[in-house]
């Protein structure tokens, strides 16, 4: 049986987390505070929680986009795609 951790502490005590996770928190947070607003649970303005969550989903999206740009290029057409 093998287990992957869901993140990883190196030895100079820094800590990491798998961007996938991090990015899937962030739109989650941002979610949740625009669900409260919406419903009247929270006394937040709405406008500051809109831009609030809008920032947390842009980073979240500048996260994903620099994973990408670290992925190698494919040589050669995928084992997946189809002829």
């Amino acid at each position: 049986m093998t287990v992957s951790p869901g993140f990883l502490l190196l030895a100079n005590g820094r800590l990491l987390v798998p961007a996938d996770e991090m990015t899937g928190l962030l739109r989650h947070v941002a979610a949740v505070w625009l669900q409260a607003t919406d419903r009247g649970e929270a006394d937040h303005d709405p406008a500051t929680v809109l831009a609030l969550a809008t920032s947390l989903m842009e980073v979240a999206d500048l996260i994903d986009a620099e994973c990408i740009a670290l992925l190698p290029p494919e040589e050669g057409p995928s084992e997946d795609a189809p002829d």
